[in-house]
């Protein structure tokens, strides 16, 4: 007997409709750095603003949701992609970009992630941030974002280079992960890593711990990505790449807006691991930092 399709792929069908008249090339080809990983039926390209971005959409129903990955891997790089979240009653739904090494056994990978919490509408998105090295995570931290990210698109950044990690905001950074690998703290520095993202139901944690669940009468939900911009980690004159960079070097050191590192964290941040008193131990590097 054949099935009915998803909510997803009937609202796929519908624009694949209204795009065949449409002019298929794009000032920026998304499709040519990115390849979608899982649930190919609950996703799909198309034209959208007024540069003709081509743009994906990430759909996720009762039955599954979607995910991409960049083609290549990357060791050192920064990562800017600009991301339209899932609008109106988001709450247990979980939107993605993370770095995710490949083929490397689970009980070593490294990992960095941000991960958006929906939440019930007219309530603020919650920006789940957590990094893993050799398999360990735990390293938490959360901001309240300090606009719409659903009305619009909004860009967001990982900086990865052999000195720290830095994520932002449109620019505007607001976590840094330091290299203290010399103090005994594990820092991702051999595992190249693709950007991937998801669209994915969590409603067993994501929105006040799993206390309000998905409302599946609203799917299906969408989220939109578009302007992957991938930068190679460029080392200072002379040096031949990024992890030949000399440990003396303060080349990384530039260009980090301190001031506005920490206004956004004493103004946005809400959780953060290195301030958790019900932790029994704080982990090395917030004693360093």
């Amino acid at each position: 007997m054949a099935t009915l399709p998803s909510s997803c792929w009937r609202s796929v069908l519908l624009l694949s409709v209204l795009l065949v008249a449409m002019d298929q090339m794009a000032m920026a080809s998304l499709s040519d750095d990115i390849e979608v990983g899982w649930g190919q039926d609950h996703s799909f390209f198309y034209m959208d603003g007024p540069d003709d971005n081509q743009t994906l959409a990430l759909c996720l129903d009762e039955t599954h949701g979607s995910g991409f990955h960049t083609k290549e891997a990357y060791l050192y790089a920064r990562f800017d992609i600009d991301i339209m979240l899932v609008p109106n009653n988001s709450a247990g739904t979980v939107t993605t970009i993370y770095l995710f090494p490949v083929d490397v056994p689970w009980e070593y990978h490294d990992e960095v992630d941000l991960e958006f919490l929906g939440n019930v509408t007219g309530e603020p998105y919650t920006l789940h941030t957590n990094i893993f090295v050799n398999g360990v995570g735990h390293r938490v931290e959360q901001f309240r974002l300090w606009f719409d990210p659903t009305a619009d698109f909004h860009t967001y950044s990982i900086d990865w280079n052999p000195k720290r990690i830095t994520i932002l905001v449109d620019g505007v950074p607001i976590r840094v992960f330091k290299n203290h690998e010399k103090d005994g703290v594990p820092f991702p520095s051999w595992q190249k890593m693709k950007l991937e993202g998801t669209l994915w139901n969590a409603d067993d944690w994501a929105t006040q711990g799993g206390r309000v669940k998905t409302d599946w009468s609203a799917a299906p939900f969408f989220a939109n990505y578009r302007n992957l911009r991938v930068s190679w980690c460029q080392p200072s004159p002379g040096v031949a790449w990024c992890g030949d960079e000399p440990p003396e070097s303060t080349w990384f050191e530039q260009g980090l807006d301190a001031v506005a590192l920490q206004n956004a964290r004493d103004t946005h941040m809400i959780y953060g691991y290195c301030k958790d008193v019900n932790r029994k131990e704080l982990p090395k590097e917030c004693t360093l930092d």
